[in-house]
């Protein structure tokens, strides 16, 4: 709604992963991706809620079998991720091939 719109910053953020996140759970992923490209994630942002944001985008990436995009994007997470409050770092192990 309006008030969403309102919000900047981490707050509009934090609102857009939990939108995207309902999205998701319903199975409804092409609308949860649209939820989280607009605007896009921003690689050069750091921070917690910067990283799960890009780690939301990842997993959504991932979970409509976009690997490649996917494993830039917890890439990217991981390097935002300067408290360490995502576990990107084993998610791009587990993309990596060995």
């Amino acid at each position: 709604g309006p008030e969403a719109a309102a919000l900047t910053g981490d707050d509009a953020d934090e609102m857009r992963i939990v939108a995207a996140g309902a999205r998701a759970d319903l199975g409804h992923l092409d609308q949860a991706l649209a939820v989280l490209s607009n605007p896009p994630p921003d690689p050069a942002r750091t921070g917690s809620t910067a990283a799960r944001l890009m780690y939301a985008y990842a997993d959504t990436l991932l979970a409509l079998d976009r690997t490649a995009e996917a494993l830039q994007w917890f890439i990217r997470s991981a390097a935002a991720d300067l408290d360490g409050v995502t576990d990107a770092e084993d998610r791009v192990g587990d993309l990596t091939p060995t």
